[in-house]
């Protein structure tokens, strides 16, 4: 869905943040019939490169010590969150976003040095990649490895509840878009942000009957911030230099804080987007089932060990539904028994409420709020309201 999301936000892209957010990815296209540069293909190279760089892992979750869905989501709970203090994607969002804004600064002054310009690539990536991971309802409980270790069935087939979410509740939904979606939306703004993919016509459909339709009332909440108590923590490019050396720095602050005052501001505030996010591994997402007879005693059969799982290509999830939207990848069902989900109580009402599609649209419209605060270049107070804010919807 990193792909997804990324177009759904480049849709949103005020004009002029495109030359200085291309000069920051390094990559510029010469072609007048596509965007200078596109935020979708640098929307997985957090996950491509997770192996070579370990220390990143535990930015892509985040888990509370006392979360226990379905029967209890504590975001966090009273005794905090697991890990080190802001080594999670809550904490990464703000450190991206802080290093951002350090090197935005420098540049327009003109003092920005290739080493803030190489910083400022990496960091953008991970922001990318990282508001996606925040609209993943799993990858912000750590039970289980956020379901990765709880085997389920789709069609019949084994997987686990991770990947169901992670890939191939949208890939079912690729498969059951509209045939008119096919064909192009008569708004240049959206036709020009899409590259000819198998999930532009799903795009196409989230745009049309949610962000200009059902939802459009709705948008300007999604991108509020509430006034937070104090300041987050702001740690400057200088004292830390590399992505890493940044993260080490704020792993060793140990300040009693709440959770919003660590990583919030009235511009950007993961924690309370992410709340409501979690909150439906409560209401949806983790069957209660999963903690009762029989599959209690089965789901955690040969289960693995590894950390969060990420999803393969958009194109290697579809592969594995069929062209009327059942699972046909992974395993026939041996051992168990397992709880199926792709059932209408389940998967039909997650298809039904827009679920996915909502999770989908609200992570590219917050992310490219944060793109135009960064990089647009507005005329007055009143723009940039519009264009941060979800206010200006002209298609």
């Amino acid at each position: 869905g990193h792909e997804i999301a990324a177009t759904i936000a480049q849709i949103h892209l005020h004009p002029s943040v495109m030359p200085t957010m291309c000069e920051v990815l390094n990559y510029t296209s010469k072609n007048p019939n596509e965007p200078q540069c596109h935020l979708a293909p640098p929307s997985t190279w957090a996950d491509k490169l997770r192996y070579k760089m370990r220390w990143s892992a535990a930015l892509h979750y985040v888990g509370a010590l006392d979360d226990y869905p379905s029967q209890t989501c504590a975001f966090p709970g009273s005794r905090g969150w697991a890990g080190k203090q802001g080594g999670n994607v809550l904490g990464g969002i703000r450190n991206v976003t802080n290093i951002l804004e350090d090197v935005v600064y420098y540049s327009k002054q003109g003092r920005a040095s290739a080493y803030q310009s190489e910083l400022a690539n990496e960091a953008l990536k991970f922001l990318i990649h990282f508001m996606g991971d925040l609209h993943m309802p799993l990858h912000l409980t750590g039970r289980d490895r956020g379901g990765n270790s709880d085997k389920v069935l789709f069609n019949g087939r084994q997987t686990n509840l991770h990947s169901l979410w992670d890939g191939l509740l949208i890939a079912k939904a690729l498969r059951s878009v509209p045939y008119k979606y096919n064909r192009p939306l008569p708004s240049e703004k959206i036709e020009f942000a899409l590259r000819g993919t198998i999930y532009d016509s799903y795009v196409r459909m989230i745009m049309w009957e949610g962000v200009l339709g059902k939802w459009q009332n709705e948008i300007p909440q999604w991108l509020e911030c509430p006034a937070p108590a104090r300041a987050p923590l702001i740690f400057p490019t200088s004292l830390g230099g590399l992505w890493q050396q940044a993260l080490i720095v704020w792993n060793r602050v140990t300040l009693a804080m709440g959770a919003a005052d660590d990583t919030d501001d009235d511009l950007i505030c993961p924690y309370h987007w992410a709340q409501p996010i979690h909150a439906l591994n409560c209401e949806i997402v983790w069957p209660k089932a999963l903690d009762e007879p029989p599959y209690n005693t089965t789901r955690l059969d040969g289960a693995s060990a590894s950390s969060h799982h990420h999803s393969h290509s958009i194109a290697d999830e579809l592969a594995m539904v069929d062209k009327t939207g059942r699972f046909v990848g992974g395993v026939m069902a041996e051992g168990g028994p397992y709880l199926e989900l792709d059932t209408p109580e389940y998967s039909g009402v997650i298809a039904k409420e827009w679920i996915v599609e909502k999770l989908l649209a609200q992570a590219g419209l917050r992310l490219a709020g944060i793109l135009n605060y960064f990089f647009a270049e507005f005329e007055d107070e009143e723009e940039a309201k519009a264009w941060t804010r979800g206010l200006r919807l002209d298609f």
